[in-house]
């Protein structure tokens, strides 16, 4: 199908030793657009100032990415039924818990999504929800997240 991508960069800072586990985890995400967003881990996982709670954190991302996948198949779903969106907001939530091995792992993700219709003619709230099951069913992050994830380190 395609490939999508991101490059991630990270520097020692030189007055960081690093191997006491008191170095930056502030890095960026590249994206093949240009977009460069600021990342870091969780100020939940690592405490500051060893993580930066203004950047991005992967948790977060992946909350973010579900979510926005759920909104562009909707999106695109209703415009297909003939449903005119005037606005989409989601405050998505990740929980974060033990997977079934005993790993820490996002083990649910909960969209809450608030739709808004152009006009007078808006669908009733059963067509809203199978509009919200087709979404999840074609959403490819929501069909991915069990999928394998390989490290081929390089020279």
């Amino acid at each position: 199908m395609s490939d999508h991508h991101a490059r991630l960069l990270w520097q020692r800072d030189p007055a960081e030793p690093f191997v006491d586990q008191r170095y930056s985890r502030r890095h960026s995400w590249h994206f093949d657009g240009g977009a460069v967003v600021p990342g870091s881990s969780s100020p939940s996982v690592v405490r500051l100032p060893f993580s930066d709670p203004s950047a991005v954190d992967p948790e977060e991302a992946l909350v973010a990415s579900a979510s926005s996948c759920h909104l562009l198949w909707f999106l695109s779903l209703a415009a297909d039924a003939g449903w005119r969106v005037d606005s989409y907001e989601d405050e998505a939530v990740g929980h974060m818990g033990r997977d079934e091995r005993g790993r820490a792992a996002i083990t649910r993700i909960v969209l809450r999504p608030r739709v808004r219709f152009a006009g007078d003619a808006a669908p009733d709230a059963e067509v809203v929800a199978q509009l919200h099951h087709a979404a999840h069913d074609a959403c490819f992050i929501a069909n991915s997240l069990r999928s394998e994830i390989v490290c081929e380190p390089r020279a």
